[in-house]
This record gives C-alpha cells, structure tokens and sequence, in this order.
C-alpha cells in the first residue's frame, strides 16, 4: 500500500495523526497565551482549587534554595508525601515518599534516602534538571495518593490513573493507564505501561494495550483487564468537562486519579495529549471530533455535554482499529 493509500485509510477509520493533530486542534483551540495555566502544575492546581475541583492537597511549595531547609515544616504531622516539579513531564523529578525509618525516608518501593540526598534532589529540580526546556522550577509538595482497591489486582506498585480528552468542553476519548514492573511503576505508555481503552458512555474497560500490543491481561498480575467498571465515573467526566472552563483551552488531556478515601483527583492537565489514546480504545479520535464539531452545543452547561458524549460515543464509534495498522502513524 502506497504511502497516500494508507494516509486516506487512516483518515477514514477516523485516526487523528500528529499534523492533524497540532493544525487543526491544538494550534486553533489551545491559545499561546493559556498554555502555561496547564504546563505549570502549580498553577494548574490554584486554579482547580479555586474552582471545587478536588486535587491532592498542597502542603508547600519550594521555589528556592533556600526554600528547600523548610521541607520539614512543610510536611509536619505527614508521614507520606509527594516531591513534584511543576513543569516536569513523563514523571520525571518526582519522589513519593511513603513512610520514615528514624531520619530517612522511605519511597513507595521501600528505598530509604537520607536528607541530604532529599535536598540535592530538590536543588537539581528547582534549577530545571526535570523541566521543559531546564528552565527554571518549583518544586510542588503535595499529599500522597493512596489509590482505590478497585485497581489493586490491575496494577504494579504505582498509581494507575484515568485520561480524558475534552474538546472544548466535551470528554471524547478515554483510557486508564495501569503501572507495571516495566515501567517501574509508573502510569506512562511510552515506559511501558498498559493503556486500557475506557466506554466514555458506562466507564468500562476494553482490551488492553501495552507497547503497541493487544493484550486481554495485566502482564505482572495476569488479571483480565476488560470489564472493569471504574467508579465514581459520572464525577470523572463532570470533572473533565468543567476543565474546559477551567482553562479555557479547547483541546486537553485530564488526567484524574481516583484515591481510596476522597474518591476523584485531578492530577494534571495536558495541552498536548498523546494520540496512542486511540490504540488503547482501537478507535479513531478524529470522528469523535467531526461529531462534536457537526452536533455539539459547546455552550451547554457541562451536564448536558456529557450527556452528548455518552449518547455519541458509546463503543465503538466507527470501525474497530488494529493497533499494528495505528502504531508509528500517529506520532
């Protein structure tokens, strides 16, 4: 198949491609000027604070070296806690701290760091050794997570989390990044995480994904991935949708996690969300977005705009994708 073959295959199971993508979406929804309202996690958090939208609680916020001496009185009377900076990316720069043993503190998987390493981490962050671009940072001191049992037997050692594409203020497309060893316990696909493509209209899991691959299990808990009806899903998807006011960003990715005691987190949002959301779900994006774009009242309240993408996009929507025919297209 020629090279335009396959472009007008793709193009007509409805594959959204990286040009497409940053054209006619992010460049022409996402203004310039909004971008650092998603891309500071700081200010991501303010903002969501302000607005009722729960977020892991913010203990402090180390902006200078001198700032690093006050860890301790920021995170008094906390024996777990998170070390975030605030523009990194893919996880990089960030600490979870589960525990103490005397003066040390115990990460997630059980390693014991002293303070000095503590503070020499925070010193590398705040000069931009895990930011965009290594500009300078902050360094966000947030609370621990302690994810929802629901996922216990689907994920290994981290925090699995959910992500919702909104399009102007409509959630289109969604999945649920489950951590495995490979990817040391982190919720990234590029790591080697499992995607699981999510049924926006119920909130149930499809097959699984894991580096370009279809799987039916978890590869570390051998559990089935699809089926699973994530909770509190209707709050996941008013969550998602109230970000479009939020930022005022047209085109984003939220990423939510959902924690045992205070139920759904907004962790972050994304101003470029990757596209292999479409190999988890093996569906196209780009004619969840023609809906929108032919159907949707953008300017309904976010109630109502979910009820369009439950109505809309119940799986699938169009033909079923195989994720060997997506992967390397798509950027």
């Amino acid at each position: 198949m020629s090279v335009l073959a396959r472009y007008r295959s793709l193009t007509e199971s409805g594959v959204l491609g990286l040009n497409k993508r940053n054209g006619d979406y992010i460049m022409r929804f996402n203004p310039r000027r909004l971008y650092p309202l998603v891309d500071d996690k700081l200010k991501t958090k303010q903002l969501a604070i302000k607005a009722g939208i729960a977020v892991p609680a913010l203990y402090g916020v180390i902006e200078t070296q001198h700032d690093i001496r006050r860890l301790e009185e920021m995170v008094a009377g906390h024996r777990e806690f998170v070390l975030k900076p605030a523009h990194g990316s893919s996880g990089d720069g960030i600490i979870v701290i589960a525990g103490r043993s005397g003066s040390r503190y115990r990460t997630i998987n059980g390693t014991l760091l002293d303070t000095e390493f503590i503070n020499h981490h925070l010193s590398n962050a705040i000069s931009g050794q895990f930011s965009l671009g290594g500009i300078q940072d902050t360094v966000i001191v947030e609370a621990m997570v302690h994810f929802s049992p629901h996922f216990e037997s689907l994920s290994f050692e981290g925090v699995p989390d959910v992500r919702v594409i909104v399009f102007r203020g409509i959630p289109v497309m969604s999945m649920v990044r489950l951590p495995t060893r490979l990817s040391h316990g982190k919720a990234n696909l590029h790591q080697g995480a499992v995607g699981a493509g999510v049924d926006i209209a119920t909130g149930t899991t499809l097959g699984g994904v894991m580096s370009g691959q279809v799987i039916d299990t978890h590869p570390d808990t051998g559990v089935v991935i699809a089926g699973l009806t994530i909770p509190d899903w209707d709050t996941m998807l008013d969550i998602s949708a109230r970000c479009y006011e939020l930022t005022g960003m047209g085109y984003i990715g939220v990423d939510i996690v959902l924690d045992r005691d205070l139920g759904p987190l907004v962790l972050e949002l994304n101003a470029r969300p990757g596209l292999a959301i479409q190999i988890a779900n093996q569906q196209g994006l780009l004619r969840r977005l023609e809906i929108c774009e032919e159907a949707a009242d953008f300017a309904a309240a976010p109630a109502e705009r979910i009820v369009f993408a439950k109505k809309h996009f119940a799986h699938p929507v169009g033909p079923v994708l195989e994720p060997g025919d997506v992967a390397g297209q798509i950027g």
